[in-house]
């Protein structure tokens, strides 16, 4: 809609072609009377191709990992590290040690893609993340980050942690790029913006309703338990093949060797 009103502003800049149709769909979408059946009857065809898709395991790891808003560099985290008298240069170090990870994802991503595989780096990247952040839950469950090593194995388990999430943020993308049309890709690539988004809003609300510091553990809780069900789906997906998967991945190392 917002595209529809730029292209009006500015003179019809964005024209190619126009015909009768394009212009009926063009009123559909900015008619306000028409906005809520149009929204409905769009997410309805959004989810349908959405659950449809060949790699919906990999594209619904990537939802599940937007649940871990406890344990990941934020506005909660920093909370909490606040509330516990934490020096602001120690939070200003973890913020930027998990930016760095973020940076350093990409390169290790490329190089074990090349090395294992496109599958198995996903697998890594995420029980990577959902190991260190096990460790994370240990570490704040035993009582003690208010001390100073055990706070920084806490904070250094999450910062490290980043590197698994941006892995498979990286390697995910590739995956369901692939098993995706070209005709379906924005369709059901915005439809897993749209989830994820939801998600994330699900685990806000949560951290507003438990908004208590004593309840971090619960939310902390429930950040692992996503991060873990995301790589168990994921890997569950891998040993149990379809034969369209098959087709999909012939080229990766996983499947040519099984195929041995």
């Amino acid at each position: 809609m917002l595209g529809q009103l730029i292209n009006r502003v500015s003179c019809h800049a964005l024209d190619s072609s126009r015909t009768a149709t394009d212009e009926s769909i063009c009123a559909d979408l900015l008619d306000v009377r028409r906005i809520v059946p149009n929204s409905l009857r769009a997410i309805k065809h959004g989810w349908n191709e959405y659950k449809q898709q060949t790699v919906l395991p990999a594209s619904a790891a990537t939802v599940f990992l937007n649940f871990n808003v406890a344990l990941a560099p934020g506005a909660i985290m920093t909370a909490l590290l606040m509330h516990r008298g934490t020096s602001p240069s120690i939070v200003g170090a973890f913020s930027g040690l998990c930016s760095i990870m973020g940076l350093v994802a990409t390169f290790i991503s490329s190089s074990l893609v090349k090395r294992v595989g496109i599958l198995k780096a996903g697998a890594a990247g995420l029980i990577f993340q959902a190991s260190l952040l096990s460790i994370a839950l240990t570490v704040y469950w035993a009582g003690s980050i208010s001390q100073t090593t055990p706070l920084l194995i806490f904070l250094a388990s999450i910062a490290l942690s980043r590197l698994g999430h941006m892995s498979y943020d990286v390697v995910g993308t590739q995956i369901v790029q692939t098993g995706v049309p070209a005709s379906k890709a924005n369709l059901i690539g915005g439809m897993e913006v749209s989830i994820a988004s939801l998600a994330e809003l699900v685990m806000l609300a949560m951290a507003i309703i438990a908004n208590d510091v004593s309840h971090f553990g619960f939310l902390a809780i429930l950040s692992v338990s996503s991060v873990a069900g995301a790589a168990w789906m994921f890997c569950r997906w891998l040993t149990n093949p379809t034969d369209e998967q098959r087709e999909l991945f012939m080229v990766d190392p996983l499947y040519q060797v099984q195929a041995m």
